[in-house]
């Protein structure tokens, strides 16, 4: 089912090129308000328009009085670090763009700098991750799905919150690491835990506690040095957004290009609730 989207379109210079981004306030959230911002950050071959249609962070808005902005990347792609596409060919300074984004909506829209929150899929997961080492801006916590940390190294990360959710089948960013299938990536990604393991570390976190929960599993790490680390991994899921409305075309068309797998979508969670359970606790 395709949702129609709810939010407006805004322009923004960065790096000399006019950036887009798609801002979303819900009616129940006043202009006066001190509103946290969740920044959603689209797959490889996906945009903004289609992450805001499909992840369902509109709806959740209007319940938890948050404001959301939906950038796009240069060529459907981040500049994430080794991956991935026409953005990571160009050089693009996605960086930039994000903090002079957030600056903006912080500037103009009342957004609270103490409640920013990035997420992302895949590419944008691996967008994520980059910003928590480089940000100008501070983070609260970073969502990742079907993502790992892609960039070189990560000297400076943010004490940040970091919550992953990842299929255990995924052939295209693999739990474990390595070379993904059918991807244009040629060098293999970081495993899951070595990405977890950078803010584990940063954030002084002692022995995780496990819980399962049908083919569900939660690893929850206590951290010392401010924000927490979540693992939730899912048997028998692959590279998709758990609980989405992936819409059949967009997911053909990424696959034929070897850019959006189209797996199928888990049910057994609702990746966008619990990202947000998450994001709220920090």
């Amino acid at each position: 089912m395709l949702i129609a989207a709810l939010s407006v379109t805004l322009h923004l210079l960065s790096g000399g090129l006019d950036r887009t981004y798609h801002f979303y306030r819900p009616p129940v959230v006043r202009q006066s308000d001190r509103a946290p911002l969740v920044v959603v950050l689209h797959g490889g071959y996906g945009t903004g328009m289609q992450a805001e249609k499909d992840y369902g962070w509109d709806e959740l808005a209007q319940r938890g009085r948050f404001l959301v902005a939906y950038p796009d990347g240069v060529g459907r792609s981040w500049s994430a670090g080794l991956c991935c596409g026409p953005a990571k060919k160009r050089n693009i300074d996605d960086v930039a763009f994000i903090g002079a984004m957030v600056a903006a909506i912080e500037r103009t829209q009342n957004a609270d700098p103490r409640r920013v929150y990035v997420t992302g899929m895949s590419n944008g997961a691996m967008m994520a991750y980059r910003l928590a080492c480089e940000a100008p801006f501070p983070i609260a916590a970073v969502g990742s799905v079907a993502g790992t940390l892609d960039t070189d190294s990560c000297p400076h990360p943010q004490r940040t919150a970091v919550m992953e959710i990842h299929g255990l089948n995924d052939e295209h960013v693999p739990f474990n690491g390595g070379v993904g299938v059918n991807h244009p990536q040629p060098q293999p990604f970081r495993s899951v835990a070595a990405t977890l393991a950078v803010w584990q570390k940063a954030n002084a976190c002692g022995e995780p506690f496990v819980s399962r929960n049908g083919v569900t599993n939660v690893e929850r790490w206590t951290c010392s040095r401010g924000g927490h680390v979540e693992l939730v991994s899912i048997a028998n899921a692959g590279h998709e957004w758990p609980g989405s409305r992936k819409g059949p075309r967009g997911a053909l068309l990424g696959a034929l290009l070897h850019i959006a797998p189209a797996d199928p979508v888990s049910d057994a969670l609702d990746a966008t609730q619990a990202l947000w359970d998450f994001f709220t606790q920090r």
